[in-house]
């Protein structure tokens, strides 16, 4: 049974009032063809819709519709200057608000989530990003964003994923070597504070993980990505075991075990005591528990093999002098 034409357009006229007050309350000062191309209706049709917004509202303690119960606009801007000026809002202020903590998580999965290739509409995420920003009862708690040093590189990577062309350049890895790649860039993603390119590497002839503040001399070439890249499901882990890994048994916080996940293999022991967890983690090189002990200090601590306890324990005495000397020196100066 169709429905009745008088209540589609009642229907109709609620919906753009709804959506027509958050939009103006975005907007300080809106012609009326700016809002009625925005909603894709006639400029008769927002007129309409704010005089109706004008006489809309919440009543008071009275029960009656007071002055200060209603919206309210600038009607010398909208009859003048046919713009329209919101001066007045009612129970809009008054609704729950997101913390700052649930803002920032919800924040942290549309950075993620813009990061992804398949998600285009990355204009609308900010947008949207933005809105809970100031949405928030005190401001969003801080999330990790893209560093500053890698804005130009992560817009080189994310332009040819969509373009699905490949990108050249110089890779240092974890060993201290530079290479340079061909790689046909698949995902781009963040753990933590850092951005990571899962890709096709044409050297390598595999899928390979690179760290995004390794990379130099980053181009974004005109050659399509190869047929190797096309037909490559990415596992859901960032991070793969490789025959030469390392294996490094450490004791872990319980409640750190978690963020380490990606680096602990499927087989692993995982045996509780009290707050810590006996486990194995595997890296490419010694030198890369560098980073996981310095991020988890205090919570991580590799038990064996000697030669990884070796590598953890000069880095930890070189910082320590570095220190002493830096130290030394601003009391000489002081």
């Amino acid at each position: 049974m169709a429905e009745p034409a008088q209540q589609r357009d009642a229907r109709d006229k609620l919906a753009l009032l709804l959506s027509l007050i958050p939009y103006l309350m975005d907007h300080d000062s809106v012609p009326v063809k700016d809002a009625a191309a925005a909603f894709e209706v006639t400029p008769k049709q927002i007129r309409d819709a704010v005089h109706l917004i004008a006489v809309s509202g919440l009543p008071g303690e009275s029960r009656a519709y007071l002055a200060g119960d209603l919206f309210d606009i600038d009607w010398d801007a909208l009859e003048d200057r046919d713009t329209i000026v919101l001066t007045h809002t009612v129970a809009i202020d008054d609704t729950p608000r997101l913390s700052a903590r649930e803002a920032a998580a919800l924040i942290a999965g549309l950075q993620y989530l813009s990061a992804l290739p398949e998600h285009a509409d990355r204009d609308a995420m900010a947008s949207l990003m933005a809105k809970l920003e100031r949405g928030t009862a005190a401001g969003a708690a801080q999330v990790a964003v893209t560093p500053a040093g890698l804005r130009d590189t992560i817009a080189t990577v994310r332009a040819a994923i969509g373009d699905h062309t490949q990108l050249e350049f110089d890779y240092v890895s974890a060993r201290g070597d530079s290479e340079r790649r061909s790689v046909d860039p698949l995902r781009i993603e963040s753990v933590n504070d850092d951005w990571y390119l899962r890709g096709w590497c044409h050297l390598r002839k595999a899928v390979r993980t690179f760290r995004l503040d390794r990379i130099d001399q980053l181009v974004k070439t005109t050659r399509p990505i190869s047929e190797h890249a096309e037909r490559v499901v990415l596992p859901e882990r960032l991070f793969q075991g490789s025959p030469d890994d390392l294996t490094v048994s450490v004791d872990v916080a319980a409640a750190t075990l978690p963020l380490i996940a990606d680096y602990v293999p499927d087989d692993a022991p995982r045996e509780p005591d009290g707050d810590i967890v006996h486990t194995r983690v595997r890296v490419a090189h010694y030198h890369g528990l560098k980073r996981m002990v310095a991020r988890f200090a205090g919570q991580l601590t590799v038990t064996a093999p000697p030669e990884a306890r070796a590598a953890v324990a000069a880095w930890a005495s070189a910082g320590a002098a570095r220190y002493a000397e830096t130290t030394s020196a601003d009391d000489e100066e002081g």
